[in-house]
């Protein structure tokens, strides 16, 4: 099989799909690979070190569409790309169609095959290819919270933790999957107080149970969630619903309810965002404010520390792409449940339920 790794042009993404080591393990399985130039520098990796491992070097992205039959990205193809993709090619990465009509109706009408990181399923339902980037957003979900808070950034001018005789802040985090689990240590670990909301009972049990003392777990409402907004310094947003458009529980009208420098981060914006005045922000300018609010709804939050960033999801993404290459992707997804859970549109026609739902557009019976 020959597979196309294009250097990500989404703003400020600087991760990459495959790495030398796994370019290495494809190569040596009878696979050509190609790589962009340039694609692997921003996350440590030379072209010389592909070319070391096997891979050939394209110039360009147009290059390496023509001539792949399975692309493996980061993110979602731009406009700048809908033209490249062609009919029965294999698009593997991160979709999210369901927050952009435009990206769903342009992959639609390329009559590509669409396999997408966050709908693959693994034991339990769990997403096991969502999970390392998930792990990263809730991390640096405080991490940037703390930095908003500050006077120079627009924030309340708070330090998260606080100090001896002055109290920490009080942090709300919605959603208690693996964003709000790793999020909820960080702020707890930054000795905020922090509060976590969901709607699981059995998970908020569980975190009850292994988190620390300064997390306090809420069953998730709208009474709840109002009664906690005028208290609360920063808000984290980390709602999903696999492969559909994350539900709004904070209005534009329960920003009245916050005070003035309050931060929101909203992790869900991949998914449409569940803070209805939340809308994509990109690493060169990720913040705006809406009533005294500051908004950091930055899509691709791991592509800041793509080191990190790009080892965690190859960890995870590499097994799958063998799969793919060494099966072809009508056997692997045959043979693979959980991979075949990952197809959501198929030469021109949406097989994922949830996507069609958020469109009102046909699904493939």
């Amino acid at each position: 099989m020959i597979i196309g790794c294009p250097k990500e042009i989404k703003n400020n993404e600087n991760r990459v799909a495959l790495t030398p080591g796994g370019t290495l393990d494809l190569v040596r399985r009878g696979h050509e690979v190609l790589i962009q130039q340039g694609a692997g520098a921003n996350s440590g990796y030379t072209d010389e070190e592909y070319i070391e491992s096997g891979a050939t070097i394209v110039p360009d992205i147009e290059g390496v569409y023509a001539r792949a039959e399975t692309i493996v990205k980061v993110k979602e193809p731009i406009e700048y790309e809908y033209k490249l993709v062609r009919e029965g090619q294999l698009l593997f990465t991160y979709f999210h169609f369901a927050s952009s009509r435009p990206l769903t109706e342009a992959m639609v009408n390329s009559k590509a095959i669409c396999l997408a990181y966050e709908t693959v399923t693994g034991p339990k339902n769990s997403l096991p290819l969502l999970v390392p980037m998930s792990e990263v957003a809730g991390r640096m979900a405080v991490q940037e919270g703390a930095k908003y808070l500050e006077k120079p950034a627009g924030g309340r001018g708070i330090l998260l933790g606080g100090v001896a005789g002055v109290p920490p802040a009080r942090v709300l985090i919605l959603g208690a999957g693996i964003v709000g689990t790793e999020a909820a240590k960080m702020a707890a670990g930054l000795r905020a107080n922090v509060t976590i909301m969901d709607i699981n009972l059995d998970r908020l049990r569980h975190l009850a149970d292994t988190l620390p003392a300064n997390v306090t777990m809420v069953f998730s409402n709208e009474y709840n969630i109002r009664r906690e907004l005028p208290r609360t310094d920063l808000i984290i947003g980390a709602v999903l619903i696999p492969g559909a458009k994350a539900p709004h529980l904070i209005t534009r009208q329960m920003l009245g309810e916050m005070r003035d420098g309050t931060v929101v981060i909203d992790v869900a914006v991949d998914q449409g965002g569940c803070i209805e005045t939340c809308h994509p922000t990109t690493h060169e300018d990720p913040t705006y404010v809406v009533d005294g609010v500051i908004h950091y709804c930055v899509a691709n939050m791991p592509g800041a520390v793509p080191f990190t960033s790009t080892l965690a999801l190859t960890n995870a993404t590499f097994p799958y792409l063998l799969q793919i290459a060494d099966k072809g992707w009508e056997r692997a997804t045959a043979e693979n449940e959980g991979l075949r859970a990952g197809l959501n549109i198929v030469r021109g026609e949406i097989v994922l339920p949830e996507v069609a739902e958020a469109f009102g557009m046909p699904v493939a019976s």
